[in-house]
């Protein structure tokens, strides 16, 4: 794989290539924010690694601008920050998984596999539930034709409900399925992520594709 590391440490990156290079990888290397998210736009990666401290921009929001621009590719954030906020706040921003340091080079380099095998999970390459088809191999998605662009938790929403359609996820659920996360994080970010999912593929539509089930969670709607 092409991996994009911004981190501002140099001993920090050295330690990171020459760890996933015993796996094969090519690790492009940036120290700076901006010039990342510049060679993130121009070249082809296959997972972003970004440290949240960086000396121009806070990693969370570079990875809220990848977001905004339309990028989708993996990301996961590095950081000294574990509070539980931190790790909420990073995943928040649109990033896809978050690894404090210190850390072995066994577990990052087994959740950086772990990011590109996503779409590998019991799905056939094409899916199609009532007007709504997804791709999973190009990660795209269709609603009566129309192409919609989804960023990467939406998409991975939508993947999981889609795996049932009209039976309820709960919550809970979901935020292991999508974060990862083994308890509730008393944040709203289930339903922040849902409502842009909602807007998105309800737009120019007549019928909500997806049920809020009051108390209990959502579910897709086969007949929308």
């Amino acid at each position: 794989m092409r991996i994009l590391l911004i981190e501002d440490d140099i001993e920090m990156a050295r330690f990171i290539v020459e760890g996933l290079a015993a796996d094969g990888h090519v690790t492009l290397t940036e120290t700076e924010g901006r010039q990342g998210l510049r060679r993130a736009q121009s070249e082809s990666c296959d997972v972003l690694v970004v440290d949240r401290m960086l000396p121009d921009i806070d990693g969370a929001q570079l990875v809220s601008e990848m977001r905004q621009l339309g990028m989708s590719e993996p990301v996961l954030i590095l950081t000294s920050l574990g509070a539980i906020e931190d790790r909420v706040t990073g995943l928040g921003s649109g990033a896809d998984d978050y690894l404090v340091k210190p850390f072995a080079m066994a577990e990052l380099r087994a959740r950086i596999g772990a990011l590109t095998r996503r779409g590998k999970s019991g799905l056939a390459d094409t899916t199609a539930c009532g007007s709504i088809k997804i791709d999973r191999v190009r990660r795209e998605v269709w609603r009566e034709g129309r192409r919609i662009v989804l960023q990467p938790r939406e998409y991975e929403l939508l993947e999981q409900l889609m795996r049932q359609p009209d039976k309820v996820m709960s919550r809970a659920m979901l935020l292991e399925q999508v974060w990862h996360f083994h308890f509730d994080p008393q944040t709203n970010i289930v339903e922040t992520h849902m409502s842009r999912l909602r807007q998105k593929l309800n737009a120019g539509c007549e019928r909500d594709a997806i049920q809020t089930v009051r108390g209990v969670g959502y579910k897709l709607r086969s007949d929308a």
